[in-house]
């Protein structure tokens, strides 16, 4: 009996050896057509194939699933079963990873504070330090004529007197001149215009006109709140025309809420088409007035759009413009986020409104050239650079945005051409490959991928299979309770992009999105100095603000749920 046992064993051992599997190759994209199998016995190596060959993507090698979690290696890995290996593919993007030795070092800047001080400011323009103070950007009022934005707005601090407005030209997005001296001061004597607000400039045949909120700071004026208008031929400075206002109409019942008048002139008719922001009944409201070329003449038309959805009590800095056969009016709600709403005509009626970006995103107003559109706006900032609880600050960096109309109508933002084309310069990652898979329970899953420059900008794609949040991760004071998240947040339908500071448990700004699981998407990240702007391309955008961070390392992370990044890049500019 007991000869029986190792007879058996070598018989079993044998059947086994003897079995044949059969392996598929798939090129693991729609056209891909067929790939040769193999059979192989048991236990035994696979015989590695001729690299496949797709145009415009690198090979990355065969994998075990479809999603590129797992690769086969052919040097060490046996076949036990039938199976599939998959193609993996980076895009060719036709770059080679440099080494400049140029990059700022931060090492010695050890606070966010520091950080901020440090940094040279250009597609985000700041004004220039005035002495020890920095001053911000307030509310834009872009403008094109001949190739130059002159991007006038509500200067805060500094040598800005009540938020003077002042302005930057450029014809690039990337750099910007600015001019010392204010376009408009306000008044120093005190009166109606004691504090000046947001406004906008229109040309009337040889002139220019600034339209511009007059608030007083006098307890005792009847009206808080008026529509002025300043004269000019050159566009860099104005004189006020200190006779001529707007007025609350009587039916509004109320004299504090009444500004932000937008100019539209006419050819045709030969008349200005003037919108105000105000309110009725403790609801937001956007007025509407007629007012001749030579200004004598001015008749309220009364409400064409009020807020419908929020507890908004000002639709600020709207806007209204037309890309291809649809109009749309733009204005950023108290605290909250810029909103849009679209029309077949230019004032009305509008559809409901939803959100174009998040609310570190404020007072963006239109602007075209002819050929492409872009929403100017502000960087929302934080009061104080160390917090971990809110960017709350009012004014900031100077952001523009491409604008964009989908074949649906709906509107999106990207990044402008000239600003993303620029990062040129591809930088090696802190993976050992360009693609990865995070695969985490409710716990978070860290990895290194990036590193945080002073300028910079990612690409990926993604796809994922879970519920649960993913996406980047900033690290703050070398404390994973204390990361910065960008967070992609699928849910069941209903997602959010948002960013939020502590390891996720402290809410700062957020957009909707729809997400579908297996389905494959792509992203651009760029950063400059503490602000950032993440898109989903084709689908939405995301202003941010990540202070402390240069220097450090960016984390891939996710949380219940499982996620392939594949053909990640990080450039930098020359």
């Amino acid at each position: 009996m007991g000869l029986l046992l190792p007879i058996c064993i070598l018989f079993c051992g044998c059947a086994e050896s003897g079995k044949q599997y059969e392996v598929a190759f798939s090129g693991n994209y729609a056209a891909s057509g067929e790939y040769a199998g193999q059979t192989v016995s048991a236990g035994k190596k696979l015989e590695e194939p001729e690299a496949p060959v797709r145009e415009g993507y690198v090979f990355l090698g065969w994998f075990q699933d479809a999603g590129l979690t797992e690769k086969w290696d052919f040097k060490k890995n046996k076949v036990k079963s039938d199976m599939t290996l998959y193609a993996g593919w980076d895009v060719d993007t036709g770059d080679e990873i440099v080494y400049p030795e140029n990059d700022k070092d931060f090492s010695s800047l050890k606070t966010p504070g520091s950080q901020e001080a440090a940094y040279d400011y250009s597609m985000y323009f700041l004004p220039s330090v005035d002495g020890v103070n920095q001053p911000y950007v307030g509310d834009t009022m872009p403008y094109y004529e001949n190739g130059v934005y002159y991007i006038y707005y509500l200067k805060e601090g500094g040598d800005s007197y009540n938020h003077s407005i002042y302005l930057a030209t450029t014809s690039d997005f990337i750099t910007y001149s600015e001019q010392e001296e204010p376009v408009l001061e306000a008044s120093r004597e005190g009166g109606q215009d004691s504090w000046i607000g947001t406004g906008s400039v229109v040309k009337v045949e040889d002139k220019y006109y600034f339209f511009y909120t007059g608030h007083t700071g006098s307890e005792v004026a009847e009206y808080k709140e008026k529509v002025m208008v300043a004269v000019s031929s050159n566009l860099t400075s104005f004189d006020k025309l200190t006779e001529w206002e707007i007025t609350p109409p009587s039916e509004l019942g109320q004299k504090n809420d009444f500004r932000d008048p937008q100019a539209y002139y006419d050819t045709a008719s030969g008349t200005i088409s003037l919108t105000v922001t105000a309110s009725k009944g403790n609801v937001a409201r956007i007025l509407k007035y007629t007012v001749s070329a030579d200004l004598q003449g001015v008749s309220y038309d009364g409400i064409i759009f009020s807020n419908s959805v929020g507890d908004f009590w000002n639709l600020e800095c709207s806007d209204t413009f037309k890309i291809g056969d649809k109009w749309y009016i733009t204005y950023s709600a108290q605290d909250d986020t810029l909103w849009y709403a679209s029309s077949d005509e230019q004032f009305g009626p509008y559809s409901e409104p939803k959100r174009l970006e998040g609310k570190l995103f404020y007072a963006a107003k239109h602007v075209e050239d002819g050929e492409n559109s872009y929403m100017v706006g502000w960087a929302r900032r934080a009061e104080s650079v160390s917090s971990t609880q809110d960017v709350a600050g009012w004014a900031g960096n100077l952001l523009v945005q491409k604008i964009v109309c989908k074949e649906d109508g709906e509107l999106i933002l990207v990044p402008v051409d000239a600003v993303a084309e620029q990062f040129s310069v591809r930088r090696e990652l802190l993976l050992d490959d360009s693609h990865t898979f995070l695969e985490a329970g409710s716990l978070y899953q860290y990895i290194d991928a990036f590193t945080c420059y002073e300028s910079f900008m990612l690409t990926g794609d993604f796809t994922f299979s879970g519920n649960g949040s993913f996406g980047l991760a900033f690290d703050f004071n070398g404390k994973a309770e204390k990361y910065k998240l960008i967070s992609i947040k699928p849910g069941d339908g209903n997602g959010i992009l948002q960013l939020s500071f502590n390891e996720g448990s402290t809410i700062i700004a957020e957009k909707e999105i729809c997400l579908v699981p297996g389905e494959d998407y792509s992203f651009t990240y760029i950063q400059e100095g503490s602000v950032g702007v993440f898109y989903i391309d084709d689908m939405a955008a995301l202003t941010v603000r990540i202070y402390g961070a240069s220097g450090k390392s960016i984390k891939l992370f996710a949380e219940n749920n499982q996620v392939v990044f594949t053909s990640l890049r990080e450039y930098t500019r020359q």
